[in-house]
């Protein structure tokens, strides 16, 4: 998602939250959804620090070993997912295209490639790079599903769908599928089958606070706002939970995307369009 490379964690729990939420409606609103996630038998392996300082100390370890020798191929790319962890999207993407270069036919190189060029807004490319990453005697989920992160940027939901779905084949109820899977359907305008996967999603215990965020969001665009605070509150206070839907609602009320979304999702559900208000707060 963007991609959403949007999402990233702060140190204040609490902010990082509503902060993720913002970038989600802004990277959604173009179309994109998570591509960072690990590929099956990468290099690169491991979660992320969670917090920035965590990861510019990560970023500085894996930026020492890269700078020594440019051609491990594991430096290149766990530094480059530090720099995409900092929105550092074009530098993260000039190393993985040198790594590229000098490796064209290692998968795990051109995966995360392929990944770095979509946080850096070029899909077309990112799809090229992605198709070569794996093959279809060995396809990999985490490379399925960034192209269908991919396709969604480009605005073709019915191609992301099916890549989410052969993602899932391979690694079933993965959650950061299931949450892309969900986020296509929302912008497919489909928000019932959207609200199904993210439900999905978000009650797997391996689903993370992003995934919980993309649930939240979508519950917003039904006008289902009560169910979307109870679903903040697993994260934050009562107090924070109910301001991150407030900021939710604002959202949505200030963007013509999802707007235009909320009405058609409501009208393909049934539901009344517009019988939920979404105007922001008085100042």
């Amino acid at each position: 998602m963007p991609s959403y490379a949007g999402w990233r964690y702060t140190a204040n729990r609490d902010r990082r939250w509503i902060l993720g939420v913002v970038a989600l409606a802004l990277a959604a609103s173009l179309g994109g959804c998570v591509t960072d996630q690990e590929a099956t038998g990468s290099i690169g392996t491991g979660a992320l620090p969670a917090t920035d300082s965590g990861l510019r100390d990560f970023a500085a370890t894996w930026g020492r070993r890269h700078d020594a020798d440019p051609g491990d191929t594991t430096a290149s790319i766990n530094y480059a997912r530090a720099l995409r962890g900092l929105a550092q999207y074009a530098q993260a993407t000039a190393i993985l295209e040198a790594a590229a270069i000098k490796h064209p036919y290692e998968r795990p190189v051109l995966a995360a490639y392929g990944k770095a060029l979509a946080d850096a807004g070029r899909p077309r490319e990112a799809l090229e790079v992605l198709g070569r990453a794996h093959t279809p005697d060995k396809p990999d989920w985490s490379v399925l599903s960034a192209q269908g992160s991919v396709s969604d940027q480009l605005g073709d939901h019915a191609a992301a769908v099916n890549y989410y779905q052969a993602a899932l084949k391979i690694r079933p109820g993965e959650p950061s599928v299931m949450s892309n899977l969900g986020l296509s359907y929302a912008l497919a305008r489909q928000l019932p089958q959207a609200e199904s996967a993210l439900r999905i999603a978000a009650a797997d215990a391996r689903a993370d606070m992003r995934v919980r965020q993309n649930y939240a969001l979508v519950l917003s665009l039904e006008g289902k706002f009560k169910q979307a605070e109870a679903i903040a509150a697993t994260d934050l206070s009562a107090a924070d939970a109910g301001a991150s839907v407030d900021a939710i609602r604002q959202m949505i009320a200030r963007s013509e995307t999802w707007r235009s979304i909320q009405k058609a999702g409501t009208a393909k559900a049934g539901r009344v369009p517009g019988a939920v208000s979404v105007d922001p707060p008085p100042g």
